[in-house]
């Protein structure tokens, strides 16, 4: 159990409330259900949703647990089942994670992890999307599935599973769903493996991890960043041209202005990426080439350096 959790549980116990196993009590019990009383116990229930009943629930899966209907309908019960407390249906959302449609995943996970002593207690879903993500037997798709998990449970413990995933999996599929994972979370690792995600074999990964750095809000390692533009992925060098801008490295204009050059970058893509960048950086100096772009070849990168030049206060 995470330390956040730990603390959580504790609280519970604290005001009377005591877990139990899932098997143990009916679900109806009011006795297993402290732990979405302390979660809840500030938020009045006109908040909440509760439209859905355990039944309703249930009735999304077949005898085998499979999901019975559409994936709309399934998102639909389970947000209206908000505050629902059903023991006996977190094994079968607890399959959802597993789903091929991410939405269905990112529903699933957001309702499963309301359920604190259900999905955060030893041995428990949590537990269980820890083996799984760790275990090379299984498939790439479900490892990959459990490190969506993962991030969507927003438990910080996670970050340390993921980081092992990102290093030591042999699939790219399930690398690139736990730096995503990160993301959800806004870590950059223990030890910042989102850093080293940058240098992946894969050129997925690569990406993800860019995407990533820019939107976790302490990832602090730009040097890790600025080699990608000379990746031999267009769209990793774009993506790595971009987070230059997002995050204002002011020392990437020299750098920017080379990728802005018909004559050193063939890609249209990367040439507007990095306009937008120096429009971005808002340094003056950079006027000429953004100005020298506005006669490319390519129109997307013309309307980016007329925006760019207006930026750095040239003419339209």
């Amino acid at each position: 159990m995470t330390s956040r959790f730990s603390n959580v549980l504790a609280l519970a116990t604290a005001l009377g409330f005591a877990a139990v196993s899932s098997s143990a009590r009916a679900d109806d019990d009011p006795s297993t259900h402290a732990g979405r009383a302390a979660v809840y116990a500030n938020l009045q229930n006109s908040s909440l949703e509760t439209v859905s009943t355990p039944a309703t629930i249930r009735s999304l899966f077949d005898s085998k647990g499979n999901p019975n209907y559409a994936p709309t309908r399934v998102w639909q019960v389970l947000e209206h089942g908000e505050k629902v407390e059903c023991l006996s249906c977190i094994p079968l959302v607890a399959g959802l994670l597993y789903d091929s449609h991410a939405k269905t995943r990112e529903i699933a996970a957001w309702w499963l992890r309301r359920r604190i002593f259900g999905v955060f207690g030893p041995g428990e879903v949590y537990s269980q999307v820890i083996a799984t993500l760790g275990d090379a037997s299984q498939a790439e798709t479900r490892r990959a599935g459990a490190a969506n998990a993962l991030g969507e449970f927003l438990a910080l413990d996670g970050a340390k599973y993921l980081a092992t995933a990102i290093h030591d999996d042999s699939s790219a599929v399930v690398r690139k769903a736990a730096v995503q994972a990160l993301e959800r979370m806004n870590s950059e690792g223990p030890k910042q493996e989102l850093a080293d995600a940058l240098g992946d074999s894969d050129a997925s990964v690569r990406l993800a991890a860019v995407h990533a750095a820019t939107r976790v809000n302490v990832f602090t390692n730009v040097q890790a960043i600025a080699p990608l533009v000379a990746d031999e992925e267009p769209t990793v060098r774009a993506a790595a041209a971009a987070a230059l801008g997002t995050m204002r490295v002011k020392d990437a204009v020299d750098l920017l202005e080379m990728l802005a050059s018909v004559e050193n970058e063939s890609d249209p893509s990367v040439r507007k990426a990095a306009i937008w960048s120096l429009g971005q950086l808002r340094d003056a100096s950079a006027l000429a080439t953004v100005t020298a772009a506005q006669s490319d070849p390519n129109a997307f990168v013309r309307d980016a350096a007329r925006i760019a030049a207006i930026a750095l206060g040239g003419a339209r």
